[in-house]
């Protein structure tokens, strides 16, 4: 078990943080064309069996897909009229990047206007002028996509828990992170938003309903602790001091959210069920404190498959 949860080292920063930018052009591109879904679930990528992936975007009468290949290091388009092109992932400047992007779409004759801006990150430089993040490691990109593998594999069985509303696994590249949310059924207050280069009332459709949140970060800039997280929006009274499973886990207060080390599941007896007992605890104390209707959306026990 251990062994399928990879370190990931500190000097690996670089290239996420280089990949954090290329994956919010590639995701920016099914900003633009996909139809809107609540919460904006139509903008997120994919883990795949080989990295990540966009899945279908319209495009015309037909679709194409964006994939990350973290196996063979390349960036493959494919439409659904048999035609593909790639590039190969490998030290380049954001800049260069984009540029090369936006000419493979056009060779497929794929048309498609971006916003030029990082979102969610507070020193944004535009894709057009970044010469800043220029790193590829391709052992680094590897592990990193081991990782969601992981994580994307143990997420999806705690999803298959509840009855209710929940979003797909998905990957914000906004965040640069792995996510699954639960919602209780119920409007949110309006959130305040505040988020670097969003716009607020894109989280007020984020957020419109109450949610339990849960997810994997691979860590960003003066926080680089790739972590497990946990929050629920609104939080509810007593939140943060609810005892939360396994040892390690933590509530961050800078974050506002319940953390927990990467290092620590990786080095577990069974990894699985860290994961398990953080996403089980962290949602209980969500829904318990919040007045969820628990035996409404739960799966009971006995209609669980291995989960």
């Amino acid at each position: 078990m251990t062994n399928a949860w990879p370190a990931l080292p500190l000097d690996s920063r670089d290239t996420y943080e280089t990949l954090h930018m290329w994956t919010q052009i590639v995701g920016k591109t099914r900003l633009a064309l996909a139809p809107m879904e609540n919460h904006w679930w139509q903008v997120a990528l994919y883990v795949s069996e080989r990295g990540l992936t966009t899945s279908p975007i319209p495009s015309g009468n037909g679709t194409f897909a964006v994939d990350f290949d973290f196996l063979d290091h390349n960036l493959s388009v494919t439409t659904s009229e048999g035609t593909a092109r790639a590039l190969p992932l490998r030290p380049r400047a954001v800049a260069d990047f984009y540029q090369d992007y936006l000419a493979l779409l056009r060779s497929l004759e794929l048309q498609v206007k971006i916003w030029p801006v990082p979102v969610e990150v507070e020193n944004s430089i535009r894709f057009t002028d970044d010469r800043t993040h220029a790193s590829y490691d391709p052992d680094s990109a590897t592990r990193l996509w081991q990782v969601l593998v992981q994580a994307d594999r143990v997420l999806t069985r705690f999803k298959g828990r509840f009855l209710g509303k929940a979003s797909p696994v998905h990957f914000f590249w906004g965040g640069f992170d792995l996510a699954a949310t639960r919602f209780s059924g119920r409007r949110a207050p309006l959130h305040p938003g505040g988020v670097p280069h969003v716009g607020d009332w894109v989280m007020h459709e984020a957020y419109s309903h109450e949610v339990s949140s849960l997810g994997f970060w691979p860590g960003r800039g003066p926080r680089p602790e790739p972590v497990f997280y946990a929050y629920a929006y609104p939080e509810p009274e007593g939140f943060r001091s609810y005892p939360v499973d396994p040892t390690g886990a933590r509530y961050d207060k800078e974050l506002g959210e319940f953390v927990l080390p990467y290092e620590a599941v990786r080095t577990a007896d069974d990894p699985d069920d860290a994961v398990l007992e953080f996403a089980q605890t962290t949602y209980a104390a969500a829904a318990d404190l919040g007045g969820w209707d628990r035996a409404a959306l739960e799966r009971p026990p006995s209609q669980r498959s291995r989960s």
